[in-house]
């Protein structure tokens, strides 16, 4: 593939998944947005579309053993499911308690001299009481239905299509992506401030790993996982 402005964002890192971290860094969705065009995506960031092809070329191939979002391609949906139980999910219901308890305590000792603190807090509680219940949406609706599928059964559910809740998750994606996006410019893009304490500091790295790990969770949903079982649908209705 070449990159250029015309390629998805989501092809993109598909093919080059170290594109990730530079496309997050540079604030260019590429988990909501994957199926933008780059140029489309850098608009929508206002940024320089000629500085974010020119970084892309700059970056170094990952290491052959390092697993791809390609790699999730040729997996089945079940085993894509497990992987973003087990590992996304589960990073969640552990690291947002974590957070919340850090983000307290890091506005009790700094939230005089940084009131911005208070809409961070607000926004993060916002953020948390959107993605526990979207998560057991998954777990208990979207993934059962994708697995009986994928198992042979006939699909039997009270929404008759699998686009149905894969429409309520994208939806509800979108709505996530939007308060990661205001939790980095809150906080100035996870910027400690001079008078931060170790626990700032450890606070803006946890946010900043919480964006990258759902960016990435949302990423294999939006762009592999719910595009594969339309598909799978599509077929056995034939």
């Amino acid at each position: 593939m070449t990159l250029e402005l015309g390629t998805k964002v989501g092809d993109i890192v598909l093919a080059w998944p170290q594109a990730m971290r530079y496309l997050e860094g540079q604030g260019v969705d590429y988990c909501c947005g994957g199926h933008r065009t780059l140029g489309e995506a850098c608009a929508a960031a206002q940024r320089n579309p000629a500085e974010i092809l020119a970084g892309l070329a700059e970056l170094e191939a990952p290491a052959s053993d390092v697993p791809t979002p390609e790699s999730w391609l040729r997996a089945s949906l079940t085993a894509l499911m497990d992987h973003l139980e087990s590992s996304h999910h589960a990073y969640l219901r552990a690291e947002l308690p974590r957070l919340e308890a850090l983000l307290q305590k890091v506005l009790r000792a700094h939230g005089e001299n940084h009131p911005e603190l208070q809409d961070v807090s607000a926004r993060f509680e916002e953020l948390a009481a959107d993605l526990i219940p979207h998560l057991m949406k998954e777990e208990q609706i979207l993934f059962p239905f994708i697995r009986q599928m994928e198992a042979g059964a006939s699909g039997s559910a009270c929404f008759g299509t699998v686009q149905s809740p894969i429409r309520v998750m994208e939806t509800e994606h979108e709505a996530v992506g939007g308060m990661l996006a205001d939790l980095r410019a809150l906080t100035h893009g996870y910027m400690v401030p001079a008078d931060g304490c170790a626990s700032f500091q450890a606070l803006c790295d946890g946010l900043r790993n919480l964006e990258a790990d759902t960016h990435l969770h949302i990423y294999l949903e939006n762009q592999l996982l719910h595009p594969r079982a339309v598909a799978m649908e599509a077929a056995s209705r034939r």
